[in-house]
């Protein structure tokens, strides 16, 4: 890889740890417990929301992109 893409996947790295520490402990204070005692089904549950709220949101951001959001 060149210099350029190895310090941008170091800055993508970065950015990762920080926010996935700042995510994980958010989630401990507001619903406290250990994620790993979760039900299976519940975990699963959980990611299911949070895919459908991911594609909600780049959905919205392509079709503002594009243009193409509907004017309400």
């Amino acid at each position: 890889m060149t210099n350029e893409q190895e310090l941008h996947l170091l800055r993508i790295k970065q950015e990762f740890d920080l926010l996935v520490d700042a995510k994980y402990r958010a989630g401990v204070a507001e619903h406290g417990g250990n994620l790993w005692d979760m039900d299976l089904l519940k975990l699963i549950d959980e990611g299911m929301s949070e895919a459908i709220d991911q594609f909600t949101y780049l959905k919205t951001i392509r079709d503002k992109l594009l243009g193409t959001y509907p004017q309400l």
